[in-house]
């Protein structure tokens, strides 16, 4: 294909996934059960947290956390007592995240929610800047501290060139902001042009598969490498093509 009809192509295929119908099979529906800006942030950031593997099972436990927490995150996180911490060391809740790790999560949001209004001024990007890789590792650095804790291998690090899929993947929902119904652009002060697409198997694979990326690893150089591609379609909103390469890798439209 062409650049112009490969452009073509994407645009179509972003506009045609990018639809509320997205929402029902896919984790961004666990905050999307919320109206308040600080339960979408903390919904969201523990289901994205949790996104590896199957979909199902990735919403199935965050439902799991949603009903540890009453289905009240932020009131949840703010008002918990030293017993609801304790009673949650000893519970499975997915995969390698386990009870001891929400514990801790709880208790950066606290302290992090005792001084900000939202955690968007944790993310804050300057114009020196392409893409969120310094501002991912300033907001690892406010919420993890310097203690060091086994919880720290779930916020990935783009300096260790981690793709860091589940958090870019966060701040797609949080930051992008269109009149579809997916994503929640609650975000106001973060341009969406510092976007870039959360890179998985299904994304990686049909990047590579389009030519838009060479690198064989799903890493941050190739998140990199796939900013410079996606950015000459469209360089005020990269990451609808995330939509685009996740839908054709689903469905397998291409194979």
């Amino acid at each position: 294909m062409s650049f112009e009809e490969l452009k073509t192509f994407l645009d179509e295929k972003a506009d045609q996934y990018n639809h509320v119908d997205f929402i029902e099979n896919d984790p961004i529906q666990i905050p999307h059960r919320f109206s308040l800006k600080q339960d979408i942030e903390i919904a969201g950031f523990l289901a994205a947290t949790i996104s590896w593997g199957n979909r199902k099972s990735i919403i199935k436990s965050a439902e799991k956390i949603l009903d540890i927490m009453g289905n009240s995150p932020y009131d949840f996180v703010m008002n918990h007592s030293d017993k609801d911490l304790k009673i949650l060391q000893d519970k499975s809740i997915h995969r390698t995240f386990n009870g001891e790790d929400f514990g801790y999560f709880i208790t950066q949001f606290q302290r992090i929610y005792k001084e900000n209004e939202s955690l968007e001024n944790l993310f804050k990007t300057n114009d020196t800047e392409s893409n969120f890789q310094h501002g991912i590792e300033r907001f690892r650095s406010d919420f993890l501290g310097t203690e060091k804790h086994r919880s720290h291998k779930h916020i990935s690090s783009p300096y260790k060139n981690s793709s860091a899929k589940r958090i870019i993947m966060f701040l797609r929902w949080m930051v992008r902001k269109d009149k579809r119904g997916v994503d929640f652009g609650i975000w106001e002060n973060i341009d969406q042009k510092f976007l870039s697409i959360p890179l998985d198997v299904h994304t990686g694979n049909m990047s590579r598969k389009l030519g838009l990326v060479v690198r064989t690893q799903n890493d941050w150089k190739t998140v990199e490498e796939l900013d410079i591609a996606i950015r000459k379609f469209d360089d005020k909103d990269p990451a609808k093509y995330d939509f685009a390469l996740f839908g054709l890798g689903v469905t397998k439209e291409l194979i």
